[in-house]
């Protein structure tokens, strides 16, 4: 008998849960991993057993897939429940069972709804008290089962006998209402009695009509709002009973007065629903052309913070540090408090002047108020809003206490995939800063921002952070149901809507811009490459055929796509904070090179997927598009028409350059400018997941370590040493003086910028996948000279991938555990060698030359640059010399026409070009001799 035993099988997008509930497919895929393989495992065929109320079959898969396995059994009806178990072969023997899950599947065809979309009659109008919609019903016997399914124009939380069904909040959550809403499935069996039972559901504004984009507009789906329930209960006889919405249901008033998610919630605790006048509901259309399943979990509070600091503000107002900016709400408790009390939470991700830093909030109020009941201990809750948050005012709570008040965690239920640790403090909560960013910004679609008056399915963001947030969360069924929006949205033309769901309604097609409008490629594509789904290219084909088509007919016979409106290097640190356009890479540049990479990227899905006519056409196009980036844009050398960090990073890692010899000079020429930078970022949305792996891929590691770890502004590491817990959009979202940037587009909760986490889980820690669903692995730690030791681990398809390094005595070593069915290909620091290692434990080690410097007594300039001690060393002594007195940028400046000269000359050449006309100091001046010394120190460390 095999040791070998695969997990309990997971069903696709789903977390790893033994049961899954209302699935939205009748042959839903299965994955599993395997433990316990011993030395010389190979899976030779699976037996998959499926037990249903029909019985129980099991089937062979032969070979060793255990990856989205497609359905063995007879296709699922409408709430058809099967439990799944899986046993793996080796060689010729059988192992053990593993656990089971069960899957259950929801209403699949029009036809199972008898419900329809009801609306209250005289209440819940804009501007009006939040309605709850109910129907009372009797349950003749005992209850076998019951399953409600639910879904709203609005949000909803339904109950039954005034119990909630569970701690989903703001379902059905946020898609292209026109084409796809989702429904919920609720087991309530638990909750159903013999005798008189009530079902109802609170509804809220939401996304269907509450304010919605910074536009200021609301009720962009709809004026009223409406619930669609159907109730199933199957008695232990067998008598199946329904109770769906329609006109026999009624509505009336609850204590929730106001409600929306940018600005807040306001109750009224004197409020008794019970007392309200009920009134008649009627039937609505349902203005949607499917009702869908989930792809994902739901949304639901994740977690608690407890206040860090409770303290009163210059003003005399009370605030409350929670110590995580993060995004939920306020749990208070008050006690004793007397009836007509008016409590009021305000929000704020920061502080500016000792008080809420709300500016950046723009017109979101993000308040909740509060009404008291005066019945003795009230907790104060909201459940029909969200907010971005770190800090909180609170009024009308006298002596406030610590334990009364909490930080309630909110977000999509995301299943935890990946981590990253190392040796350095600032580092850890970069990425640790990245984690929270992905948490705050995946709330049921990828958003840009969590907390002002926006919130909003940006493309780019998505596009841009894609591989990192795959690695930390599994956000592939929340992206599947993201992507499946951007399809229906999709202009007639091809285009790609800027935000998904698209809040531009009625209104002309958004211009085509590239990096936003590529997420119709590049997000599929990386989704297939870390989760292996290639029915999910098949899905998307289309869009992303239309997409490079409509590109193609813009750009013309020259292929260059220029002209028209682009985002371009979206916030490069250089622009102004009112113009976040102003980048220094041109935008022809930037979306030619997105023209290439996006036709590249359709003929390769068209291969996968087997359709071969389309992939040669789209990889001849791709070799057309780079054949004419590279006439219009690159030197014989290998320099760019635009001299920008963003631009050559592109042409680097997007394989733009047709020459060995163009990509060497490339990537010489961006490592000086990294250098003449001073190594502060200068890249934005577009160049920043680029520019380090850019580096590194072209020999320069050494220059990508020296700009990550940067502290000063701007750089990654600037906003970890002003206290940021989160990613914030800009460089520079708070100044060095504590001050808010002047700009009007602030937020210290956005993603985007954190794609850097993907160069340190792949390059740093050394776990890259290269093969989907890292179905195979590249182990090749690139390892900063700053760093003593460095590890990731991934969570993925087949089981976790560890990797972990660290120096020892002189030695480099690598640990790493792999698991049944991934093939690792390991390459150590230094070397050449390629090693091969299937699942298990694993132990390298290699010696260790981190600490080799550089004699440049022989050097250069640039030789110079890049020995940070040295180089800090010849800018204190130009400065004290009055030669640099703006210090390193100064003496970059001075310098940055001269990298080849001797190292030696530096000085020199410093004070030739200093300004005011002082001319060559003499060589007998203190500061030359200063630099020499040195420079002759180098020789000695490297001897």
């Amino acid at each position: 008998m095999t040791t070998a035993v695969p997990s309990a099988p997971r069903f696709e997008h789903f977390p790893r849960a033994p049961r899954v509930l209302g699935v939205g497919t009748a042959a839903p895929r299965l994955s599993w991993s395997i433990s316990g393989a011993e030395d010389g495992f190979t899976a030779a065929a699976a037996e998959i057993e499926v037990t249903t109320s029909h019985g129980r079959t099991v089937h062979r898969v032969d070979g060793d897939k255990q990856v989205l396995v497609a359905w063995p059994s007879e296709a699922l009806s409408s709430r058809e429940a099967a439990a799944v178990r899986v046993r793996v072969k080796d060689g010729d023997t059988w192992g053990s069972w593993g656990a089971p899950s069960t899957v259950e599947a929801g209403l699949l065809d029009a036809e199972d709804w008898a419900a329809s979309f009801v609306s209250p009659v005289g209440i819940g109008g804009l501007d009006q008290p939040a309605p709850i919609v109910s129907r009372t019903f009797d349950v003749a016997g005992p209850v076998r089962s019951a399953r409600l399914y639910a879904t709203a124009h609005g949000i909803s939380q339904p109950f039954l006998n005034g119990e909630r069904v569970d701690d989903t909040v703001l379902a059905p959550g946020w898609t292209s209402y026109d084409d796809r809403l989702r429904y919920f499935t609720y087991d309530v069996t638990s909750l159903i009695v013999e005798g008189a039972n009530e079902v109802s559901a609170l509804l809220g504004n939401g996304w269907w009509r509450g304010y919605l984009s910074y536009l200021g507009e609301r009720a962009l789906y709809g004026d009223r709002l409406a619930l669609c329930a159907q109730l199933e209960i199957v008695l232990q006889d067998g008598t199946v009973q329904r109770i769906a919405t329609d006109e026999s249901w009624t509505a009336h008033e609850g204590q929730i007065v106001e409600d929306d998610l940018y600005n807040g919630q306001t109750t009224d605790l004197r409020r008794d629903a019970a007392l309200t006048p009920r009134v008649p509901v009627e039937v609505v259309d349902s203005a949607t052309a499917e009702l869908v399943a989930p792809d994902a979990g739901p949304v639901r509070p994740t977690g608690m913070h407890a206040p860090v600091r409770i303290w009163t503000s210059p003003s005399g107002r009370t605030l409350v540090d929670f110590g995580q900016n993060a995004v939920g709400w306020v749990r208070l408790r008050t006690r004793g408090l007397a009836a007509g009390t008016q409590v009021v939470v305000r929000h704020a991700e920061v502080l500016e002047d000792g008080e809420l830093g709300v500016r950046p909030l723009r017109t979101a109020k993000a308040t909740d108020a509060y009404t008291l009941a005066g019945t003795g201990e009230e907790v104060l809750e909201p459940v029909l809003t969200l907010h971005g948050f770190q800090y909180a005012e609170v009024t009308g709570v006298p002596d406030l206490r610590a334990d009364d008040i909490v930080q309630v965690l909110v977000g999509t239920d995301l299943e935890r995939t990946g981590w990253f640790d190392s040796s350095h403090d600032l580092l850890n909560r970069l990425h640790e800063n990245v984690v929270w960013g992905t948490r705050s910004n995946f709330v049921d679609i990828p958003t840009d921002c969590p907390q002002r008056n926006e919130r909003l399915g940006w493309t780019g963001d998505a596009q841009i952070f894609g591989p990192t947030g795959q690695f930390l969360f599994d956000v592939s069924g929340l992206l599947t149901s993201w992507l499946a929006d951007l399809a229906a949205e999709q202009y007639a033309s091809g285009g790609v809507p800027h935000v998904v769901p698209n809040t531009n309604r009625d209104r002309v097609d958004d211009p085509e811009t590239a990096a936003w409008g590529d997420a119709a490629t590049i997000v599929p594509w990386t989704l297939y490459q870390r989760a292996g789904d290639a029915e999910l290219l098949r899905r998307q084909l289309p869009s992303m055929r239309a997409w490079v088509d409509r590109i193609a007919e813009l750009a013309g016979d020259d292929l260059l796509w220029r002209g028209g409106f682009q985002f371009g290097d979206w916030l490069d640190p250089s622009a102004s904070p009112h113009d976040p356009r102003d980048a220094k890479a041109a935008e022809e540049v930037v979306a030619t090179a997105h023209f290439a990479r996006s036709a590249w990227i359709v003929g390769q899905a068209a291969a996968v997927i087997g359709d071969a006519e389309t992939a040669a056409a789209y990889n001849l196009l791709a070799t057309r598009i780079r054949a004419a980036f590279a006439d219009a844009y690159v030197t014989p050398r290998g320099r760019l028409m635009s001299e920008a960090q963003t631009t050559y990073a592109l042409a680097l890692e997007w394989d733009l350059l047709p020459t060995p010899s163009q990509r060497e000079e490339a990537g010489r020429r961006l490592a000086d400018l990294v250098r003449t930078s001073g190594f502060r970022i200068a890249t934005g949305f577009v160049g920043t997941p680029l520019v380090c792996d850019a580096l590194i891929h072209s020999g320069h590691a050494h220059l990508a370590y020296r700009l990550l770890f940067q502290t000063a502004c701007p750089s990654w590491l600037y906003p970890v040493t002003m206290g940021a817990t989160t990613i914030w959009e800009r460089w520079d979202s708070m100044l060095p003086d504590g001050s808010i940037n002047p700009g009007e587009m602030t937020s210290f909760n956005h993603f985007a910028l954190g794609a850097i986490a993907n160069t340190l889980h792949c390059a740093i820690a050394g776990l890259e996948p290269i093969e989907p669903a890292y179905r195979r692995v590249r182990i090749a730690p690139v390892p900063p000279a700053q760093l003593d030791r460095a590890s990731a681990r991934h969570e993925s398809p087949y089981g976790e991938i560890a990797v972990a390094w660290e120096r020892v005595g002189g030695e480099f070593v690598v640990t790493a555990t792999i698991p049944a069915g991934v093939e690792a290909e390991v390459v150590l620091p230094g070397s050449v060698e390629v090693v091969t290692a299937r699942h298990g434990e694993h132990r390298w080690s290699i010696a260790d030359e981190s600490s080799v410097r550089v004699d440049l007594t022989a050097g250069t300039i640039r030789d110079l640059i890049d020995d940070k001690e040295a180089w800090e060393a010849v800018v204190a002594a130009t400065t004290r010399a009055d030669l640099t007195p703006r210090g390193e940028e100064h003496a970059l400046r001075l310098v940055a026409d001269y990298l080849d000269a001797p190292a030696g000359e530096a000085s020199f050449i410093i004070s030739e070009h200093i300004e005011g006309g002082r001319g060559f100091l003499t060589r007998e001046h203190p500061v030359h001799a200063e630099v020499a010394a040195v420079i002759a120190a180098t020789a000695r460390v490297a001897a």
